[in-house]
């Protein structure tokens, strides 16, 4: 069994972007490049409240995580965790916080392109929890085999 990160750590926190795999009902990963910043421990993300990640992530919990750039070009270790669905608006709004102090100006913008287009409402925030050690867990879309 993999030991949970210690509380206050923030594994991938200072990558610019990470690599969330989540996983489909036949166990195969789907890997999307995000930006994340770290909060109390855990990594948060915001994404489409419509996107098929949301929708996996209701059917499974379990993710993996690795830095990545731009294009979801994995550039180190994958952590395997757990993911959730933050729903309450105190919760909501430390994400953000955690998000807006990462990227600064970057997400500003971000959610003032997302408040003219309607967007903004519509997302979906997430949590993951992390745990030490090389996350091999499912299949990846591409192993083949």
């Amino acid at each position: 069994m993999l030991a949970p990160m210690a509380t206050g750590e923030a594994p991938l926190g200072d990558a610019r972007y990470v690599s969330l795999e989540t996983f489909r009902k036949d166990g195969t990963g789907v890997k999307t490049p995000v930006w994340a910043a770290p909060l109390d421990g855990k990594l948060v993300v915001f994404t489409a409240g419509d996107s098929f990640k949301v929708k996996r992530l209701r059917n499974d919990a379990r993710v993996r995580v690795a830095a990545c750039d731009v294009r979801g070009n994995v550039r180190g270790e994958w952590l395997s965790g757990k993911g959730h669905i933050v729903e309450d608006a105190a919760q909501v709004e430390q994400v953000l916080g955690a998000l807006r102090r990462k990227y600064g100006f970057q997400m500003r913008v971000t959610d003032f392109f997302a408040r003219l287009s309607g967007r903004y409402r519509k997302r979906a925030y997430l949590e993951l929890s992390l745990e030490r050690g090389e996350g091999e867990t499912g299949r990846s879309e591409d192993q083949k085999g």
